[in-house]
Parts: C-alpha cells; sequence; structure tokens
C-alpha cells in the first residue's frame, strides 16, 4: 500500500488547484513571493551541465513506493522493502528504454528505504523506522550494468505524518524559517548523499513551498547549503527544488539543474527549448489517474505524442507509474511506456 503526492501535498496544507495562477500578462506568481529567477534564452546552453546525461537519456521512469500510514509496523515495512525485486524492475525500464529511473526515499510516514544514522539519532524512534535494506544501492546494482541511472526524490519537510519525528526535527508547517530543521535535514540529506556518491545522480526535492521564508537568504542555511547537502557524495548530481504545480514551468532557484516540472495536465506543457530560467527544461506527471494509482488515462499513441512533443524541442520528461508489491509494472503501464520508448527512438541527441 502506498500513499501519493497528492496526498502529501494535502497533509502539507497546500491546495493543488490554489497554487496555480496567472497574471494578466500570463507570467506565474505565488502570492508573497518574488518571480523565480530570471530566465536564460531557450538555446543558451553552458559548455557542460550537470544535466547532460538527463538531456541525452531524454526520459525515465519514476516510482512511489511509500508506507500507507505512519503506524506500519517497522516488521512490515522491512518485509516490503525486502521483497521489492530490483532485477525484475530493472529488466522492465531497460525494456522501455528509460534512461533514468526515480525511486521515493520516503515520504510523510516517516518510513524510509534506506538505513540513515542521522535521521534516526535525531528522531530517536526505535525501532528505526529507516529499512535494513538500502534499496537504493540495490537498485543501482541492478540499473547500473542496464546503463541506466538512478534518481531519488524526499521532500524537503519533515514527515508531517509522524508526530514524533515532527517534534524532533522542530519542523513548522508554513511560511517559517525552520533554521534548526533545515540543519538537520541537510544532515539527513549529506549522509545519503555520502552513503551512495555518485551512484545516485540526482535529487528531486518536494515540497519547496515557502522558498523566501526559508531558502531565499545569504545566511545559511539556504538553498546554497541544501544544494551542497545533496551534492556531498556526488559534486555532479543534478538538483531540483519543487515549488509545487505551476504552469508555465520555471526554476526555483539558481541552484537547481533541471526543473522538478510537476504538472497535473501535461497536455498544458509547452517547452520552446532545452533551458528555462538557467536549467534543463523538465516535466514530472503521471501515466494513471493520480499519482501511483489507477489505470492509464490517454491511449498509448497519444502519450507517445505528448512525450516526443516535450523532448524533442530539448526538454527532459519523467512519467509516474504504479506498481505492484514487488515493484513490478503491470501490463497496461508497459504498453505505454513502450509506445513512448518507440516513438522517442527516433529522436536523436
Amino acid at each position: 500500500m502506498v500513499s501519493t503526492r497528492r496526498e502529501f501535498l494535502k497533509a502539507a496544507g497546500i491546495a493543488v488547484g490554489t497554487i496555480t495562477a496567472c497574471s494578466s500578462s500570463g507570467a506565474l506568481l505565488r502570492a508573497a513571493e518574488p518571480a523565480p529567477v530570471a530566465p536564460q534564452n531557450a538555446g543558451e546552453s553552458p559548455q557542460s551541465h550537470r544535466t547532460d546525461w538527463m538531456y541525452r537519456a531524454k526520459w525515465g521512469v519514476f516510482m512511489h513506493y511509500l508506507a500507507a500510514s505512519a503506524d506500519l509496523p517497522v516488521d512490515d515495512w522491512n518485509r516490503l522493502v525486502d521483497g521489492i525485486d530490483v532485477e525484475s524492475l530493472a529488466s522492465q525500464i531497460q525494456s522501455v528504454g528509460a534512461g533514468y529511473f526515480f525511486i521515493t526515499l520516503g515520504q510523510n510516514s516517516g518510513h524510509y528505504l534506506a538505513p540513515n544514522a542521522s535521521y534516526d539519532s535525531f528522531v530517536a524512534i526505535r525501532p528505526s523506522k529507516c529499512s535494513r535494506r538500502d534499496l537504493v544501492a540495490d537498485l543501482h546494482a541492478a540499473l547500473a550494468p542496464r546503463k541506466i541511472s538512478l534518481m531519488v526524490y524526499l521532500p524537503a519537510g519533515a514527515p508531517d505524518r509522524d508526530l514524533v519525528a515532527l517534534k524532533a526535527l522542530k519542523w513548522k508547517k508554513g511560511p517559517y524559517r525552520n533554521a534548526e530543521f533545515q540543519r538537520k535535514w541537510q544532515q539527513v540529506v549529506a549522509e545519503w548523499s555520502r552513503r551512495w556518491g555518485p551512484k545516485v545522480r540526482g535529487w528531486w526535492f518536494d515540497g519547496c513551498y515557502w522558498p523566501n521564508a526559508m531558502y531565499r537568504t545569504s545566511t545559511p542555511p539556504n538553498f546554497r547549503t541544501f544544494a551542497d547537502a545533496a551534492r556531498h557524495g556526488n559534486p555532479a548530481s543534478a538538483i531540483a527544488f519543487n515549488p509545487g504545480v505551476f504552469y508555465p514551468i520555471f526554476a526555483e532557484a539558481a541552484e537547481e539543474d533541471y526543473t522538478a516540472g510537476e504538472i497535473d495536465d501535461p497536455v498544458r506543457v509547452h517547452c520552446r527549448g532545452r533551458w528555462v530560467d538557467g536549467a534543463q527544461f523538465h516535466m514530472l506527471s503521471f501515466l494513471g489517474s493520480n499519482w501511483s494509482r489507477g489505470e492509464p488515462r490517454f491511449p498509448a499513441a497519444r502519450i507517445a505524442e505528448i512525450t516526443a512533443g516535450i523532448v524533442r524541442p530539448g526538454g527532459v520528461v519523467t512519467w509516474d507509474v504504479p506498481h505492484g508489491p514487488t515493484g513490478r509494472i503491470s501490463g497496461s503501464f508497459m504498453r505505454q511506456l513502450d509506445a513512448i520508448g518507440n516513438d522517442l527512438a527516433n529522436i536523436k541527441r
């Protein structure tokens, strides 16, 4: 059983429908927030960039593997994580031609897919809700021989449904500085980054909804120290900070390498080139009826067309898919991924 990203937004006190807004000029606005970093020309490109490999990959697959409840017993969580068949999953990803794979490290329940001593020392929950198995390391071992890169997802805030963790981490939901929390969270992130080193090629941080209050300051902790923590074990890691669902897609901070690009309706997305706000243009959306659930909402040919429409001008696309208990992707979604891979094989980079 898993919870979804939409449920994360609700738990964080964010109404998805209210974070999408346009001014009369079409510029995206957020109450009490300044405009994002000034955009570069869509064709402007540095000589090299942390996302060059991502640009060549063109597209990838995202999977939410999350505990359904903060009260899920640790033994049950460990059994679920131990049951993920990384070889079978990696074989599926390889068969559709995706260039990278995203896995959630955890979310609101406080259960995580890999050990982390820093997290355990801060929250003092025993037994630990961090799994015994290092699923990220095991996924890399299965994906790397197939030349598929690995990226990870993590909320920028504390697990909202774990009241013990919330108190221990000193997290206050909303537009607050949260400096003590940030210092602790960055230690957690840095430990995972050291643990995996170059095995993890990118991070996607969710819930960066109050950038002015928490991150846009020259005094640490800030966007720079957050990015440094994620790159502690791999300076080449590509990073994105998610501001929420916005049309059009933009980069939230100068420190990120690609746009988080969370989108509910991919039909509304228009990519004019590789670069937006100095970052690689990237869209993340779901193939099912919602995040990690339901049946395909578009015909396979249509989803392939949408993907190619973003990739052809220079963008990158990630699709979230539901999964079974062992991580296997069902046949209906494999057919969609196959259609995407076949169509994008004709786009050369």
